[in-house]
């Protein structure tokens, strides 16, 4: 079949298998690029199908020599379609890797679950004894509670209403979108799904069943930003979230002192994800803030952003390295006053009309079209897919 992107607002509603498996390649190719760097070598990756999760496993592995189990919720092909764009990129990403001779393993099931805590234990006891670094890198709406209840995470504000301008990328347009104020209740909820409570739950079975080595390192990804997007993050109910993740890192590094293990918080800059794509408002700031990087030269993208955290700022000759609050400062260079200023400048005169000659939307959209496989000039998109053969593959 031929395979068409289908894009809804700002959610893509296929993938295509074959361009994915480009996209893999391409992040792959460029930690070659950068060479060798000293790093774990036993890594468990929470959160390990796109964005953040993906690079990190891939700059660890083909940087740095590791072995990785990697957990994600993702579909496969069906009768309903042909799966999702993570299903094929751990595809990809194993076969490459055992081609390397490094093992990776793909865990497939929700990662909130005592059940896959129990899996990822067997599979670490069987395949690597023990791991050297955790990464959560989760990012979901929803979290099922040990009772079966559902609690969901929601997008709000936490004082007053927020309205500005959104981009549709189904439309390549702007739009007004509105952030409500959220209830104590959906604060709480989104704290529950979105904080650092999971991440402490798997840091402690792990150590429970001596799967940590000593020594261990376990880092989460967040994110600050500006005070201008303060209203749509830091202060909405997902900077809720974050701040109870970094309160957590406090906790588990004390738990991980007896094993000289520490817990960080890596502040990563704004990048094109799946979910901050889905941010109301803030990807008009990210599609201005990558023009201005762009132009200045500092620009990066997931992977490498993640290359160089683990090989400056984690595993480099200085060590680890964080501010006074102990968090791993990635955005140092979106936050350079004189990029910040230039931003602030150019979103105060974007308007429907001109916004695409402000900042660098075409990237932005080129950004998350390669998230799900479309767009990459060395794929041919008018050839057939043939689906039975991708039902065959095993993540």
């Amino acid at each position: 079949m031929i395979i068409h992107p289908q894009i809804q607002g700002c959610v893509a509603r296929n993938c295509h298998p074959i361009g994915c498996r480009a996209a893999v390649a391409r992040q792959i190719a460029s930690v070659r690029a950068t060479g060798h760097f000293n790093g774990p070598k036993r890594v468990l990756i929470l959160g390990a199908s796109s964005g953040f999760g993906l690079a990190s496993r891939i700059a660890l592995t083909f940087g740095a020599g590791a072995d990785t189990i990697g957990v994600s919720f993702e579909r496969g092909p069906s009768d309903k379609g042909l799966g999702s764009a993570g299903w094929y990129n751990n595809i990809w990403f194993r076969q490459a890797a055992e081609q390397e001779g490094r093992i990776a393993v793909n865990l497939i099931g929700d990662a909130f679950s005592d059940a896959m805590r129990q899996q990822a234990i067997k599979a670490i006891r069987q395949q690597l004894g023990q791991v050297d670094l955790v990464i959560y890198s989760l990012a979901s709406g929803i979290r099922v509670m040990p009772d079966g209840t559902q609690v969901r995470s929601v997008l709000k504000t936490t004082g007053q209403p927020f309205t500005g301008w959104g981009l549709d990328l189904e439309r390549d347009s702007l739009v007004q979108q509105t952030l409500a104020a959220a209830s104590p209740e959906e604060i709480r909820d989104t704290v529950t799904v979105m904080g650092g409570e999971d991440w402490q739950l798997w840091l402690q079975a792990l150590q429970q069943a001596d799967c940590l080595a000593k020594g261990v390192q376990t880092v989460a990804y967040s994110y600050i930003g500006p005070e201008s997007t303060y209203p749509l993050y830091r202060d909405g109910t997902i900077g809720y979230a974050k701040e109870h993740l970094h309160a957590t890192a406090e906790t588990i590094n004390l738990q991980l002192a007896e094993l000289g293990g520490h817990a960080w918080v890596s502040v990563c800059k704004a990048l094109v994800t799946k979910a901050s794509a889905y941010i109301p408002v803030l990807p008009v700031y990210l599609g201005l803030l990558m023009g201005v990087m762009k132009e200045r030269g500092v620009h990066e993208g997931c992977i490498e952003q993640m290359r160089r955290l683990f090989a400056d700022k984690m595993y480099g000759q200085k060590g680890v390295v964080a501010d006074g609050n102990r968090l791993i400062r990635m955005d140092d260079h979106e936050l350079d006053p004189a990029i910040q200023a230039a931003v602030s400048t150019l979103w105060s005169k974007v308007t429907p009309d001109n916004f695409q000659s402000l900042g660098d939307f075409a990237g932005l959209k080129r950004d998350f079209m390669e998230l799900n496989g479309f767009d990459l000039p060395e794929v041919d998109y008018g050839a057939p897919v043939n689906v039975d053969a991708l039902t065959e593959l095993a993540p």
